[in-house]
């Protein structure tokens, strides 16, 4: 089985609103049902629980109903960092599915995700048993001088790099032991942490899936213009 954990537990004051990002309405549709819809419509995911900030379940519920996205089975509440929200969808999963199922993990502000980027992650964890979709950073990356941070000697070599973002595909026992072993150790769990980078500092071997630059995760003001823009040129920008 193909469970999808869909991470919408922030607030994101950065996006200057009154409603959380995730519940900001986007030609008359919010933002974590155009990323629920990617969701329910891939035929190789059997099910979805969502990770919702705490006083915003009945609200999803109710958009989840009144735009048909069936798949949804479990809300879990969320946690006061990323890590804590990732870590209560993993937990609340326990004795619901098998340890060989397969868990996607996916920020719900990340409603642009293409159907063939989520297809080759289930494909890479099916293959591996983890996956992380990536893309080649086109960017060239220079060290800061130790002595004065506004002067550079050294410099990453880009061909070396891989941005990576989600969804991100593992099994689910070794994300559910991985989780439990990282916050009894303290081990990748603190300030910007993700499954990632946690999974790395554990000492496991990660495995890069497809990526898309189209993404993109909502964050400020500009990226809801991007977003618009996108839906506008896909024929999706009409009010309703």
């Amino acid at each position: 089985m193909n469970v999808a954990i869909i991470i919408a537990g922030g607030i994101g004051s950065r996006m200057g609103q009154d409603v959380p990002k995730q519940f900001i309405d986007i030609f008359g549709k919010p933002v974590i049902i155009y990323t629920l819809e990617t969701f329910e419509h891939h035929p190789l995911i059997d099910a979805i629980a969502v990770v919702c900030l705490d006083g915003w379940q009945e609200i999803l519920r109710s958009y989840s109903e009144q735009y048909g996205i069936s798949k949804l089975r479990w809300i879990v509440k969320g946690g006061s960092t990323g890590q804590e929200s990732i870590r209560n969808g993993v937990y609340a999963l326990e004795k619901k599915l098998s340890d060989d199922d397969t868990v996607i993990i996916h920020d719900g502000v990340r409603p642009m995700l293409d159907v063939e980027v989520l297809t080759d992650v289930i494909r890479v964890c099916d293959r591996y048993g983890n996956a992380v979709s990536s893309m080649p950073y086109n960017e060239q990356i220079f060290i800061i001088d130790d002595d004065n941070p506004q002067t550079t000697t050294r410099y990453i070599p880009r061909e070396t790099l891989r941005r990576v973002s989600t969804p991100q595909a593992y099994r689910y026992a070794k994300l559910l032991h991985s989780y439990r072993k990282a916050f009894s150790l303290g081990i990748g769990i603190s300030g910007s942490s993700y499954t990632n980078t946690m999974m790395v500092e554990l000492g496991e071997t990660l495995h890069f899936a497809s990526g898309s630059d189209k993404n993109l995760k909502l964050t400020t003001p500009e990226n809801l213009e991007t977003f618009k823009a996108y839906l506008t040129i896909e024929g999706k920008g009409r009010q309703r």
